[in-house]
Protein backbone atom coordinates (compact mmCIF):
# COMPACT_ATOMS: atom_id res chain seq x y z
CA UNK A 1 0.00 0.00 0.00
CA UNK A 2 0.96 3.75 -0.33
CA UNK A 3 1.67 3.98 3.00
CA UNK A 4 3.82 1.36 3.40
CA UNK A 5 6.05 2.72 0.59
CA UNK A 6 5.95 6.12 2.18
CA UNK A 7 7.17 4.61 5.42
CA UNK A 8 9.99 2.20 4.00
CA UNK A 9 11.72 5.73 2.67
CA UNK A 10 12.53 6.64 6.53
CA UNK A 11 15.40 4.26 6.20
CA UNK A 12 16.65 5.76 3.31
CA UNK A 13 16.11 9.54 5.03
CA UNK A 14 18.14 8.20 7.64
CA UNK A 15 20.95 7.18 5.23
CA UNK A 16 21.02 10.55 3.92
CA UNK A 17 20.94 12.33 6.80
CA UNK A 18 24.27 10.64 8.10
CA UNK A 19 25.92 11.03 4.42
CA UNK A 20 24.91 14.85 5.47
CA UNK A 21 26.42 14.85 9.23
CA UNK A 22 22.88 15.12 10.54
CA UNK A 23 22.10 13.06 13.23
CA UNK A 24 18.95 10.85 12.91
CA UNK A 25 17.22 11.71 15.90
CA UNK A 26 17.24 15.82 14.58
CA UNK A 27 15.96 14.84 11.71
CA UNK A 28 13.21 13.02 12.94
CA UNK A 29 11.84 15.80 14.56
CA UNK A 30 10.75 17.33 11.51
CA UNK A 31 9.83 13.49 9.87
CA UNK A 32 6.08 12.92 10.08
CA UNK A 33 3.95 9.50 8.68
CA UNK A 34 0.62 9.29 6.88
CA UNK A 35 -0.77 5.97 5.53
CA UNK A 36 -2.67 4.74 2.92
CA UNK A 37 -5.01 7.36 0.76
CA UNK A 38 -4.10 9.47 3.37
CA UNK A 39 -0.10 10.01 2.04
CA UNK A 40 -1.61 10.41 -1.15
CA UNK A 41 -3.95 13.36 -0.83
CA UNK A 42 -1.45 14.65 1.59
CA UNK A 43 1.22 14.77 -1.55
CA UNK A 44 -1.37 16.01 -4.05
CA UNK A 45 -2.15 19.33 -1.51
CA UNK A 46 1.88 20.00 -1.64
CA UNK A 47 2.03 19.57 -5.08
CA UNK A 48 -0.84 22.11 -5.73
CA UNK A 49 1.06 24.52 -3.21
CA UNK A 50 -2.64 24.05 -0.95
CA UNK A 51 -0.06 22.84 1.83
CA UNK A 52 2.41 25.81 1.37
CA UNK A 53 2.72 28.99 4.08
CA UNK A 54 1.48 31.28 0.93
CA UNK A 55 -1.56 29.40 -0.87
CA UNK A 56 -0.22 28.78 -4.36
CA UNK A 57 2.98 28.62 -4.13
CA UNK A 58 4.69 27.39 -7.74
CA UNK A 59 8.14 26.36 -6.24
CA UNK A 60 7.02 23.55 -4.34
CA UNK A 61 5.64 21.42 -7.40
CA UNK A 62 9.42 21.69 -8.98
CA UNK A 63 10.99 20.55 -5.69
CA UNK A 64 8.84 17.80 -5.45
CA UNK A 65 9.47 17.15 -9.41
CA UNK A 66 12.77 17.60 -9.09
CA UNK A 67 12.99 14.71 -6.14
CA UNK A 68 10.87 12.44 -8.38
CA UNK A 69 13.10 12.20 -10.79
CA UNK A 70 16.16 11.90 -8.65
CA UNK A 71 14.36 9.10 -6.99
CA UNK A 72 13.67 7.76 -10.56
CA UNK A 73 17.71 7.76 -11.10
CA UNK A 74 18.11 6.15 -7.92
CA UNK A 75 15.72 3.16 -8.73
CA UNK A 76 13.62 3.98 -5.31
CA UNK A 77 10.70 3.87 -6.49
CA UNK A 78 7.85 1.14 -7.96
CA UNK A 79 4.84 1.04 -9.72
CA UNK A 80 2.75 2.74 -7.29
CA UNK A 81 4.97 5.31 -5.75
CA UNK A 82 5.29 6.27 -9.93
CA UNK A 83 1.37 6.38 -10.17
CA UNK A 84 1.19 8.36 -7.41
CA UNK A 85 3.61 11.13 -8.27
CA UNK A 86 2.85 11.19 -11.91
CA UNK A 87 -1.17 11.68 -10.49
CA UNK A 88 -0.07 14.10 -7.83
CA UNK A 89 2.26 16.45 -10.68
CA UNK A 90 -0.89 16.23 -12.86
CA UNK A 91 -2.74 17.06 -10.01
CA UNK A 92 -0.84 20.19 -9.39
CA UNK A 93 -0.80 21.42 -12.99
CA UNK A 94 -4.39 21.28 -13.38
CA UNK A 95 -4.75 23.34 -10.15
CA UNK A 96 -2.82 26.36 -11.07
CA UNK A 97 -4.22 26.62 -15.09
CA UNK A 98 -7.75 25.97 -14.09
CA UNK A 99 -8.38 28.20 -10.57
CA UNK A 100 -6.46 31.36 -9.82
CA UNK A 101 -4.21 30.22 -7.21
CA UNK A 102 -0.90 31.75 -8.32
CA UNK A 103 -2.95 34.57 -10.27
CA UNK A 104 -2.43 37.30 -7.28
CA UNK A 105 0.80 37.86 -5.87
CA UNK A 106 1.31 37.31 -1.99
CA UNK A 107 4.40 38.47 -1.64
CA UNK A 108 5.72 42.12 -1.40
CA UNK A 109 8.13 41.59 -4.50
CA UNK A 110 5.63 40.26 -7.04
CA UNK A 111 2.71 42.38 -5.55
CA UNK A 112 4.95 45.30 -6.36
CA UNK A 113 5.82 44.32 -9.79
CA UNK A 114 1.46 43.40 -10.14
CA UNK A 115 0.80 46.67 -9.16
CA UNK A 116 3.59 48.33 -11.83
CA UNK A 117 1.69 46.50 -14.22
CA UNK A 118 -1.59 47.45 -13.48
CA UNK A 119 -0.53 51.16 -13.27
CA UNK A 120 2.17 51.40 -16.90
CA UNK A 121 0.24 48.45 -18.89
CA UNK A 122 2.59 45.77 -20.59
CA UNK A 123 6.52 46.00 -18.90
CA UNK A 124 8.18 44.07 -21.17
CA UNK A 125 9.01 47.60 -22.94
CA UNK A 126 9.61 49.63 -20.14
CA UNK A 127 13.39 50.83 -18.55
CA UNK A 128 13.16 49.43 -14.67
CA UNK A 129 15.92 50.13 -12.26
CA UNK A 130 16.17 48.39 -8.85
CA UNK A 131 18.64 49.90 -6.08
CA UNK A 132 19.88 47.40 -3.63
CA UNK A 133 21.45 43.95 -4.36
CA UNK A 134 19.48 42.06 -1.18
CA UNK A 135 16.94 39.12 -1.20
CA UNK A 136 14.32 41.63 -2.27
CA UNK A 137 15.81 42.90 -5.19
CA UNK A 138 16.23 39.16 -5.97
CA UNK A 139 12.81 38.11 -5.90
CA UNK A 140 12.00 41.51 -7.37
CA UNK A 141 14.21 40.89 -10.21
CA UNK A 142 12.78 37.03 -10.51
CA UNK A 143 9.02 38.78 -10.89
CA UNK A 144 10.25 41.18 -13.40
CA UNK A 145 11.96 38.80 -15.75
CA UNK A 146 8.89 36.85 -15.51
CA UNK A 147 7.18 39.40 -17.14
CA UNK A 148 9.99 39.65 -19.65
CA UNK A 149 11.93 42.59 -17.99
CA UNK A 150 15.77 43.28 -18.02
CA UNK A 151 16.16 45.44 -14.85
CA UNK A 152 19.17 47.60 -14.16
CA UNK A 153 20.65 47.10 -10.96
CA UNK A 154 22.47 49.77 -8.64
CA UNK A 155 23.91 48.44 -4.79
CA UNK A 156 25.06 51.23 -2.84
CA UNK A 157 27.16 49.22 -1.46
CA UNK A 158 28.25 45.67 -3.02
CA UNK A 159 28.61 46.74 -6.85
CA UNK A 160 29.65 42.96 -7.20
CA UNK A 161 26.50 41.93 -6.03
CA UNK A 162 24.51 44.40 -8.84
CA UNK A 163 26.94 42.27 -11.29
CA UNK A 164 25.66 39.04 -10.10
CA UNK A 165 22.25 39.91 -10.31
CA UNK A 166 22.47 41.13 -14.11
CA UNK A 167 24.29 38.30 -15.07
CA UNK A 168 21.46 36.02 -13.70
CA UNK A 169 18.45 37.81 -14.54
CA UNK A 170 19.91 39.10 -18.17
CA UNK A 171 19.76 42.96 -16.94
CA UNK A 172 22.87 45.09 -16.36
CA UNK A 173 24.11 46.89 -13.46
CA UNK A 174 25.76 50.56 -12.72
CA UNK A 175 27.25 52.32 -10.02
CA UNK A 176 25.65 53.80 -6.99
CA UNK A 177 26.95 57.35 -8.10
CA UNK A 178 24.84 57.18 -10.87
CA UNK A 179 21.71 57.00 -9.55
CA UNK A 180 20.60 60.64 -10.64
CA UNK A 181 21.34 59.88 -13.93
CA UNK A 182 19.49 56.43 -14.36
CA UNK A 183 16.25 57.58 -13.06
CA UNK A 184 16.12 60.73 -15.64
CA UNK A 185 16.01 57.45 -17.98
CA UNK A 186 13.88 54.83 -15.94
CA UNK A 187 9.85 54.30 -16.14
CA UNK A 188 10.43 52.41 -12.84
CA UNK A 189 12.22 52.55 -9.85
CA UNK A 190 12.21 49.85 -7.34
CA UNK A 191 14.11 50.78 -3.89
CA UNK A 192 15.07 47.77 -1.83
CA UNK A 193 18.22 48.70 0.33
CA UNK A 194 18.95 48.20 3.64
CA UNK A 195 20.55 51.88 4.39
CA UNK A 196 19.32 53.53 7.34
CA UNK A 197 18.81 56.88 5.71
CA UNK A 198 16.67 58.04 2.80
CA UNK A 199 18.24 57.19 -0.80
CA UNK A 200 16.11 59.03 -2.73
CA UNK A 201 14.97 62.49 -1.54
CA UNK A 202 12.83 64.98 -2.78
CA UNK A 203 15.15 68.16 -3.90
CA UNK A 204 17.14 65.29 -5.63
CA UNK A 205 13.84 64.36 -7.43
CA UNK A 206 12.42 67.49 -8.85
CA UNK A 207 16.02 67.92 -10.60
CA UNK A 208 15.55 64.11 -11.75
CA UNK A 209 11.87 65.46 -12.84
CA UNK A 210 12.98 68.90 -14.87
CA UNK A 211 15.56 66.44 -17.18
CA UNK A 212 12.54 64.05 -17.69
CA UNK A 213 10.82 66.37 -19.99
CA UNK A 214 7.73 65.65 -18.40
CA UNK A 215 7.65 62.20 -18.60
CA UNK A 216 6.11 60.16 -15.74
CA UNK A 217 8.33 58.26 -13.22
CA UNK A 218 7.01 55.47 -10.80
CA UNK A 219 8.63 54.36 -7.45
CA UNK A 220 7.95 51.88 -5.41
CA UNK A 221 9.56 51.66 -2.01
CA UNK A 222 9.92 48.29 -0.94
CA UNK A 223 12.78 49.08 2.26
CA UNK A 224 12.17 49.09 5.85
CA UNK A 225 13.17 51.93 6.92
CA UNK A 226 12.34 53.69 4.01
CA UNK A 227 14.45 54.35 0.78
CA UNK A 228 12.29 57.01 -0.35
CA UNK A 229 11.19 60.46 1.58
CA UNK A 230 7.47 60.50 1.67
CA UNK A 231 7.48 64.23 0.19
CA UNK A 232 8.74 62.68 -2.73
CA UNK A 233 5.25 61.65 -3.14
CA UNK A 234 4.65 65.46 -4.02
CA UNK A 235 6.58 65.41 -6.82
CA UNK A 236 4.34 66.14 -10.03
CA UNK A 237 4.63 63.61 -12.47
CA UNK A 238 5.96 60.73 -9.56
CA UNK A 239 3.69 58.36 -8.73
CA UNK A 240 4.86 56.26 -5.30
CA UNK A 241 3.84 53.06 -3.43
CA UNK A 242 5.77 52.09 -0.55
CA UNK A 243 4.98 48.91 2.13
CA UNK A 244 1.75 50.09 3.90
CA UNK A 245 0.15 50.43 -0.31
CA UNK A 246 1.68 47.15 -1.26
CA UNK A 247 0.76 45.72 2.60
CA UNK A 248 -3.00 45.96 2.11
CA UNK A 249 -2.83 44.41 -1.39
CA UNK A 250 -1.09 41.65 -0.63
CA UNK A 251 -3.76 41.00 2.22
CA UNK A 252 -6.27 41.34 -0.66
CA UNK A 253 -4.55 38.94 -2.53
CA UNK A 254 -3.85 36.29 -0.28
CA UNK A 255 -7.80 36.31 1.09
CA UNK A 256 -8.34 35.79 -2.97
CA UNK A 257 -5.90 33.09 -3.61
CA UNK A 258 -8.49 31.09 0.03
CA UNK A 259 -11.09 31.56 -2.17
CA UNK A 260 -9.51 29.60 -5.42
CA UNK A 261 -7.60 27.32 -2.81
CA UNK A 262 -11.22 25.95 -2.48
CA UNK A 263 -11.98 25.28 -6.06
CA UNK A 264 -8.31 23.70 -6.08
CA UNK A 265 -9.96 21.31 -3.79
CA UNK A 266 -12.65 20.11 -5.67
CA UNK A 267 -9.77 19.22 -8.48
CA UNK A 268 -7.56 17.34 -6.42
CA UNK A 269 -11.16 15.24 -4.95
CA UNK A 270 -11.35 14.02 -8.66
CA UNK A 271 -7.83 13.22 -9.70
CA UNK A 272 -7.71 11.39 -6.26
CA UNK A 273 -10.32 9.63 -6.66
CA UNK A 274 -9.02 8.48 -9.86
CA UNK A 275 -5.68 7.15 -7.88
CA UNK A 276 -7.82 5.17 -5.78
CA UNK A 277 -9.98 3.27 -8.58
CA UNK A 278 -6.26 2.60 -9.58
CA UNK A 279 -5.03 1.16 -6.43
CA UNK A 280 -8.46 -0.68 -5.68
CA UNK A 281 -7.80 -2.32 -9.26
CA UNK A 282 -4.34 -3.45 -8.38
CA UNK A 283 -5.52 -4.94 -5.18
CA UNK A 284 -8.37 -6.77 -6.80
CA UNK A 285 -7.02 -9.95 -8.00
CA UNK A 286 -4.18 -10.28 -5.05
CA UNK A 287 -6.95 -9.50 -2.32
CA UNK A 288 -9.39 -12.68 -4.69
CA UNK A 289 -6.20 -14.91 -4.34
CA UNK A 290 -5.45 -14.39 -0.62
CA UNK A 291 -9.19 -14.86 0.02
CA UNK A 292 -8.83 -18.52 -1.47
CA UNK A 293 -6.00 -18.88 -0.35
CA UNK A 294 -7.25 -18.23 3.02
CA UNK A 295 -10.44 -20.78 2.42
CA UNK A 296 -8.15 -23.62 1.21
CA UNK A 297 -6.40 -22.84 4.64
CA UNK A 298 -9.19 -23.46 7.13
CA UNK A 299 -10.70 -26.57 4.83
CA UNK A 300 -7.03 -28.06 5.30
CA UNK A 301 -7.18 -27.49 8.76
CA UNK A 302 -10.86 -29.06 9.46
CA UNK A 303 -9.75 -31.92 7.53
CA UNK A 304 -7.04 -32.24 9.32
CA UNK A 305 -8.15 -32.15 12.27
CA UNK A 306 -11.28 -34.74 11.74
CA UNK A 307 -8.87 -37.02 9.85
CA UNK A 308 -9.08 -39.85 13.08
CA UNK A 309 -12.71 -39.46 12.90
CA UNK A 310 -12.85 -40.97 9.35
CA UNK A 311 -10.75 -44.89 10.27
CA UNK A 312 -14.09 -46.61 8.59
CA UNK A 313 -13.86 -44.90 5.38
CA UNK A 314 -12.42 -45.91 2.60
CA UNK A 315 -9.13 -43.91 0.38
CA UNK A 316 -12.04 -43.09 -2.17
CA UNK A 317 -14.85 -41.69 0.21
CA UNK A 318 -11.96 -39.59 1.77
CA UNK A 319 -11.34 -37.81 -1.22
CA UNK A 320 -14.50 -37.41 -2.07
CA UNK A 321 -15.07 -35.36 1.65
CA UNK A 322 -12.22 -33.31 0.76
CA UNK A 323 -13.73 -32.13 -2.54
CA UNK A 324 -17.21 -31.41 -1.31
CA UNK A 325 -15.35 -29.10 2.20
CA UNK A 326 -13.71 -27.39 -1.06
CA UNK A 327 -16.42 -27.54 -3.14
CA UNK A 328 -18.60 -25.51 -0.13
CA UNK A 329 -16.08 -22.90 0.52
CA UNK A 330 -15.86 -22.09 -3.75
CA UNK A 331 -19.55 -21.70 -3.46
CA UNK A 332 -19.58 -19.45 -0.66
CA UNK A 333 -16.49 -17.28 -2.04
CA UNK A 334 -18.57 -17.04 -5.48
CA UNK A 335 -20.59 -14.43 -5.10
CA UNK A 336 -18.23 -12.27 -3.12
CA UNK A 337 -15.54 -12.74 -5.39
CA UNK A 338 -17.56 -11.91 -8.91
CA UNK A 339 -18.81 -8.98 -6.92
CA UNK A 340 -15.00 -7.86 -6.25
CA UNK A 341 -13.85 -8.37 -10.23
CA UNK A 342 -17.23 -6.11 -11.27
CA UNK A 343 -16.17 -3.39 -8.62
CA UNK A 344 -12.42 -3.24 -10.23
CA UNK A 345 -12.14 0.15 -11.58
CA UNK A 346 -15.22 1.74 -9.59
CA UNK A 347 -15.17 4.56 -7.09
CA UNK A 348 -16.24 1.92 -4.32
CA UNK A 349 -13.90 -1.04 -5.31
CA UNK A 350 -11.60 0.61 -2.59
CA UNK A 351 -14.23 -0.52 0.15
CA UNK A 352 -15.00 -3.26 -0.50
CA UNK A 353 -11.10 -4.86 -1.23
CA UNK A 354 -10.37 -2.84 2.45
CA UNK A 355 -13.71 -4.51 3.93
CA UNK A 356 -12.92 -7.81 2.77
CA UNK A 357 -9.18 -7.64 3.80
CA UNK A 358 -10.49 -6.66 7.38
CA UNK A 359 -13.24 -9.04 7.53
CA UNK A 360 -11.46 -11.98 6.51
CA UNK A 361 -7.94 -10.97 8.23
CA UNK A 362 -5.71 -10.92 5.23
CA UNK A 363 -3.40 -8.76 6.35
CA UNK A 364 -1.57 -10.06 9.16
CA UNK A 365 1.27 -7.51 9.32
CA UNK A 366 2.04 -6.15 12.10
CA UNK A 367 2.77 -2.24 12.98
CA UNK A 368 5.86 -0.74 11.62
CA UNK A 369 8.49 -0.95 14.55
CA UNK A 370 10.27 2.56 15.37
CA UNK A 371 13.51 2.12 16.40
CA UNK A 372 15.19 3.79 18.33
CA UNK A 373 17.10 6.53 15.92
CA UNK A 374 13.92 8.58 15.06
CA UNK A 375 10.01 8.40 16.28
CA UNK A 376 7.88 8.49 12.88
CA UNK A 377 5.02 10.73 14.10
CA UNK A 378 1.47 10.82 12.42
CA UNK A 379 0.43 13.96 10.41
CA UNK A 380 -2.12 15.40 13.03
CA UNK A 381 0.46 15.09 15.56
CA UNK A 382 2.46 17.28 14.47
CA UNK A 383 0.01 19.59 12.92
CA UNK A 384 -1.44 20.05 16.53
CA UNK A 385 2.05 20.73 17.28
CA UNK A 386 2.11 23.42 14.95
CA UNK A 387 -0.68 25.37 16.29
CA UNK A 388 0.43 25.02 19.72
CA UNK A 389 3.64 26.41 19.29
Amino acid sequence: MVGDAVEAETTVLGMLARQAGIRPTELAEAIYAVRNCDAARHLFRVTSGLESMIIGEAEVQGQVKRAYELALVEGATGPILNRLFRGALAAGKRARSQTGITERGVSVPSVAVELAQRTLGDLSSRLVLVVGAGETAELTARALAARGVEPAFIANRRYDRAIGLAQRFGGRAVRFEELPEQMAKADIVVASTSSPHHVIERDELVQVMAARGGRQLLLIDLAVPRDVHPDCRDVEGVGLFDMDDLQTLVERNASGREAEGRRAESILRSELASFERWMASQNVVPTIAALRARADEITAGVLAENEQRWESLSEADRERMRAMARAIASRLLHEPTLRLKRSSGEEDAYVYVNALRELFGLDSESAPAQGADAEVRPLRDVRRGRSAS
